[in-house]
């Protein structure tokens, strides 16, 4: 049982891991960053910025001090935006005590590295056991204990089984796997998918169009995936197509709902600074690309949302020179 935990962030998906644990009966600090004011934040048992609406466990106590979160804490969640997480695990790793497992839930690819969140955690805090845990999983659904699924896949399988026990109750269903590359690279690159997927939306392009989308996004995710020593069946599996899925239908998707307003006219720096959450998929796209790159993978959707989003190019144009490619066989393509 675990009976200390600490959350390394303070958005949805850092809340909701919070309240699991906290039902569970630990005892969780929430870190948010030294400049958050965690008074503001949460007001009268409320995360009012990130999850509102929501009364949190008085076992749930939010705090900017890295040490008296991490201290003593059996169970360590990792809930950072990706881009921001180098910074958040160099100043957490001293204050977090030796050999505790680390969870992370974070859906990125960091820009410049290009290393999936796992590995940044690990070059900055070594010598922990890293869990990754991805899944179709909304965080607005997830605190009203809506039924799901979600991936917990560890190298260790006695970790991957702690975690597993931890955070499962009875409206999460948690399995595990050993895929760690797989699990991780799917959340982070339907990202980039589900931005597609708003940008079709937004120009009421059809289901027909979506449904096309989807089907050769995840021939990308697999593509990729594979190449950098993924196993295929995990994208076909809640990590991959399952977690797709929910984040391109969902009006509840931040890069979902972010596509939708760029298919609308709407310019993407422009998103970013109004955001009240980070749009991961931007950030991303350009991540994956370079991925892409280093390994020769083609990745026509990922490209043409990157023209969209980066070089300004037309959604229009993007979604016809994606449709007047040379047509090849699907089994091949």
């Amino acid at each position: 049982m675990i009976e200390k935990a600490a959350i390394v962030g303070i958005g949805a998906m850092g809340t909701v891991m919070a309240q699991i644990l906290a039902e569970h009966g630990a005892n969780v600090a929430m870190l948010a960053r030294p400049e958050e004011p965690v008074s503001e934040v949460f007001v009268q048992r409320e995360n009012r910025r990130y999850l509102p609406g929501t009364t949190l466990s008085e076992r749930i106590t939010p705090t900017n001090s890295a040490e008296a979160a991490l201290r003593g804490a059996d169970l360590v969640v990792s809930a950072v935006p990706c881009q921001y997480l180098r910074s958040a695990w160099v100043h957490c790793a001293s204050h977090t005590p030796p050999g505790v497992a680390i969870a992370s839930v974070t859906k990125g690819i960091e820009i410049g590295t290009t290393l999936r969140p796992s590995q940044v955690i690990a070059a900055c805090a070594p010598g922990h056991p890293i869990a990754v845990l991805s899944g179709p999983n909304i965080a607005a659904e997830l605190v009203r204990c809506l039924p799901a699924t979600a991936v917990v896949a560890c190298q260790d399988d006695a970790v991957a089984g702690r975690v597993q026990q931890a955070l499962s109750t009875q409206w999460l269903r948690l399995y595990t796997s050993g895929d760690v590359i797989g699990v991780e690279l799917s959340g982070a690159v339907k990202n980039v998918i589900a931005l597609a997927a708003g940008i079709l939306d937004g120009l009421k392009a059809g289901d027909n169009a979506k449904a096309a989308l989807l089907t050769r996004g995840l021939v990308e995710i697999t593509r990729l995936g594979v190449a950098l020593g993924a196993r295929p069946e995990t994208f076909s599996g809640l990590a991959g197509i399952g977690d797709l899925i929910t984040t391109s239908v969902s009006p509840h998707g931040r890069n979902r709902c972010a596509g939708e307003r760029i298919g609308r006219g709407a310019r993407a720096d422009q998103l970013v600074q109004e955001s009240r959450g980070v749009i991961e998929g931007i950030p991303t796209t350009r991540a994956v690309l370079e991925l892409a790159r280093r390994h020769g993978i083609e990745m026509p959707i990922t490209q043409a949302v990157y023209d969209v989003v980066f070089e300004n190019k037309s959604p229009t144009l993007a979604i016809s020179e994606l449709m007047s490619r040379p047509l090849k066989s699907e089994a091949r393509s």
